[in-house]
């Protein structure tokens, strides 16, 4: 632990961006005191871990940098950092080693988050960082103090600096409605508008697609759109589409939609496939075969018959062209999810409301990470991956300014 002069510093918010950068402060020296609204902190890591927590990806990092799109050009030097590596040795340090999945996904050995949270509360109360249950931040009064509404009533904290890691849009009922964006833009805080990321479209099934096959996957897949091609799977649901596959294309569908442009998917369910080797396979169907029979015969799964046929109703019989078909099945999507479903959210503080060490130009002294930044991610390690790194990010810029305070 340093000689510093220690420093009182509020943190708003006890998900993944908070909470590192807690620790980070609180190692250093500083007094740390999060605050937050949900009965318990992390709800939204929590529900991350539901299927297994997917810290972080293994892909090379050009490639894994390449997945923030726009945002790469300020978010890459952030996570170069606090790179995928250094955040398997942060959960090692808890005791939660990690191991690399067949999709060169990273996961707990523990395939949970509910562990790694609980080691990592004993480590932040070990280094006596504060935490505030159900005490939602409403603003700042007249003195510049940091108001509350908390169990016993409104409250006041006055700190030498405010981390805000109140997180994006989407799932509010866990926690981070956005509510805050309204607070931030009447003190000339610039804001991008909120839009669902990481979430299902919507097409318009037959009622046989929608009765008997929602909630069956369609595995070994790819989805394209344009030039962008994402392999991987997805799931049918009432509603349309929804699963990984999907999601790695919710941006540039969502600008699509947002222009009023027609949005149409490419699926190919042979992936592996030659075009010209289905063909000939085809081509081998029996006399009198039913067609749905040939395209079983030929792998498809009856949910990836049942798409194919709403997708095109008058399939063709000629080899070369149903093979085509298999490898390009056009979705018509007629639109997307909302924020209250959707994974993640797009939209929020901008990147140049803030200056290097993640401190709001607008209000000296407080700073922001995580979700609450306008960047977009697909899933599959690269959210948690930047809402860790800009809540170091942002510690450490506390910290520097403090220093210079």
């Amino acid at each position: 632990m340093s000689s510093i002069a220690p420093k009182k510093i509020a943190i708003i918010g006890a998900g993944p961006s908070g909470l590192i950068a807690a620790e980070h402060l609180a190692t250093i020296g500083h007094a740390v005191e999060v605050f937050e609204r949900m009965p318990t902190p992390g709800r939204k890591f929590l529900m991350a871990g539901r299927g297994g927590l997917n810290l972080t990806h293994s892909e090379p990092l050009p490639g894994f940098l390449g997945r923030y799109r726009e945002a790469g050009d300020w978010l890459g030097p952030v996570i170069v950092q606090h790179d995928p590596a250094a955040l398997r040795s942060w959960a090692d340090t808890l005791g939660q080693a990690t191991f690399i999945g067949s999709s060169g996904r990273v996961f707990p050995e523990a395939m949970k988050a509910s562990p790694l949270l609980r080691a990592w509360r004993a480590r932040l109360e070990d280094l006596d960082v504060a935490l505030h249950l159900r005490h939602d931040w409403t603003g700042w009064n007249e003195a510049g103090a940091l108001t509350f509404d908390t169990p016993d009533g409104p409250g006041t904290i006055e700190a030498d600096a405010t981390l805000l890691a109140l997180g994006g849009a989407s799932w509010p009922r866990l926690g981070s409605d956005g509510g805050w964006a309204d607070r931030l833009a009447e003190k000339g805080v610039e804001t991008v508008p909120f839009s669902a990321s990481n979430c299902g479209v919507e097409m318009a099934w037959s009622p046989i697609t929608q009765d008997r096959f929602a909630g069956a996957p369609l595995k070994s897949i790819a989805l394209s759109l344009g030039e962008e091609r994402v392999a991987g799977e997805a799931m049918i649901a009432r509603y349309g589409l929804e699963g990984g596959a999907v999601y790695a294309l919710s941006g540039p569908i969502r600008e699509h939609l947002a222009a009023g442009e027609a949005v149409t998917l490419s699926l190919d369910l042979k992936p592996h496939r030659d075009q010209a080797d289905l063909a000939r396979w085809l081509g081998r169907a029996r006399k009198g075969q039913s067609l749905t029979n040939t395209l079983r015969k030929a792998g498809l799964t009856p949910q990836a018959v049942s798409v194919l046929r709403d997708a095109v109703p008058d399939l063709p019989r000629d080899p070369d062209a149903l093979a085509a078909l298999i490898k390009a099945v056009p979705l018509a999507v007629t639109g997307q999810r909302g924020l209250d479903r959707a994974i993640s959210s797009a939209g929020g503080i901008a990147r140049t409301a803030l200056d290097e060490g993640f401190m709001l130009t607008a209000l000296p002294g407080v700073f922001a990470a995580g979700e609450m930044l306008d960047w977009d991610a697909p899933t599959g390690g690269y959210l948690l991956q930047a809402s860790f790194a800009t809540g170091l990010a942002a510690a450490r810029g506390i910290e520097a300014w403090l220093a210079d305070d």
